[in-house]
């Protein structure tokens, strides 16, 4: 009798394991079949395949690397540029985020679930709509300028920001606030003595990151006319001057080395 039902036992854990198996396959095969697809109908039938020889893949490479050095003096204001919006930006993101951050934190949303949901939709719209359009968005109402690059990248910033100062304020220790509590603190006090110690280091860890990531945000800004390296960039590009554009690239890549090695410092002296 024991014997059967462990039988039967065994042949159920089997035969899930096959359906697991089969359904594992099937799930594989389907992306494949949609990657295989995509490739066929974005890259292989939507591409000029007539036009790409080697030739032509070499001569367009060797344009270049004849580096126009005359751009070189050129350079140094709008990498400062570039920096001050990127410092502008998370700044400004930051003080924005903050509310955000209080409505979409499950623990201390003010007014429960419509509240938690505006917030968690707010980080959402922000990290849908890519900085560029942020920027053609903010370029139409204040104009050409660093100012419409720092509104961009400050509200794109928003939903990185807030969404991790949230999560970290709803990963605390409840113990705490509790204690707070019980003592008859305040809402304010909770938030001051109990929730901002505990988020500090992933709010400096993720504001450095952010500050980062906006130094590679603004060195694009000047595509739609926000300023910065990306301004000289799309110049470089409207006179075909594939020296002058290598010569902004790396300049680009420099300036993206030397955040990389700054946020790496700041991380390690602040956390």
């Amino acid at each position: 009798m024991n014997a059967g039902i462990l039988a039967l036992r065994v042949d159920g854990i089997e035969a899930g394991r096959q359906r697991t198996r089969r359904l594992r396959f099937l799930t594989y095969a389907v992306i494949l079949i949609a990657v295989a697809w995509s490739i066929e109908v974005i890259v292989v039938r939507d591409t000029d395949w007539t036009r790409i020889t080697l030739k032509s893949l070499l001569e367009s490479a060797l344009r270049f690397t004849q580096l126009d050095t005359s751009v070189v003096p050129e350079l140094w204001k709008p990498a400062l540029e570039t920096v001050v919006m990127a410092t502008l930006a998370t700044v400004v993101g930051l003080v924005m985020s903050i509310p955000v951050a209080w409505l979409g934190a499950a623990n201390i949303t003010p007014f429960g679930k419509s509240s938690y949901a505006f917030g968690r939709f707010l980080m959402t719209m922000s990290r849908s709509v890519h900085e560029i359009v942020w920027g053609l968005i903010f370029v139409s109402a204040v104009g050409l300028g660093a100012l419409a690059g720092v509104l961009a990248m400050a509200v794109r910033s928003i939903g990185f920001i807030s969404k991790t100062i949230a999560e970290a304020i709803e990963d605390v220790d409840p113990k705490p606030l509790e204690a707070i509590r019980a003592a008859g603190g305040t809402k304010f006090q909770i938030l001051w003595f109990a929730i901002l110690p505990q988020i500090i280091p992933v709010f400096v860890g993720n504001m450095i990151f952010e500050w980062d990531i906006n130094i590679r945000r603004s060195t694009i800004m000047g595509l739609v006319g926000a300023g910065g390296l990306g301004l000289l960039l799309f110049r470089q590009m409207a006179m075909s001057n594939y020296g002058g554009i290598a010569v902004v690239i790396l300049a680009v890549l420099a300036l993206i080395i030397l955040g990389e090695v700054a946020s790496h410092y700041a991380r390690r002296a602040v956390i």
